[in-house]
């Protein structure tokens, strides 16, 4: 991260709830837009198809609870490879709380789940550097 500013607060929300101001910055981090929900609905400041799982891992995962720990090992190893692209995030939503929207059903076992501890070790070795 290039200013050290980093996100008030980082949530995580499905994209069937309703948009709040409190929100802050919302980025849709799903790879396919969700079903039956208009993009007016969503409100959504960016949506950041690149830090999606690829096709081969959510595949792979399948939201498969017994596969969550295989599922965020090899995600963080994507993402990794995708530096600049959460530092634009990051820039993007400067000291506002950042909102990552996701469609899935379960709620602790989601690639949002996933990017948010990611983000959390991110800013955080970033700060102390």
């Amino acid at each position: 991260m290039s200013d050290n500013k980093a996100p008030e607060t980082i949530r995580c929300k499905r994209a069937y709830e309703k948009a709040e101001k409190s929100d802050g910055y919302r980025v849709l981090v799903d790879r396919i837009w969700p079903r039956g929900v208009r993009k007016e609905t969503l409100a959504l400041d960016a949506w950041q198809k690149e830090l999606a799982p690829s096709n081969k891992l959510r595949r792979w995962f399948g939201h498969d609870p017994q596969r969550w720990a295989g599922f965020y090992q090899k995600y963080f190893r994507e993402l990794k490879e995708k530096q600049q692209t959460i530092d634009e995030l990051l820039e993007a939503c400067g000291d506002r709380p950042l909102t990552l929207v996701y469609a899935a059903k379960d709620d602790e076992h989601n690639n949002a789940v996933a990017l948010k501890k990611f983000l959390e070790e991110y800013i955080a070795d970033s700060q102390q550097t």
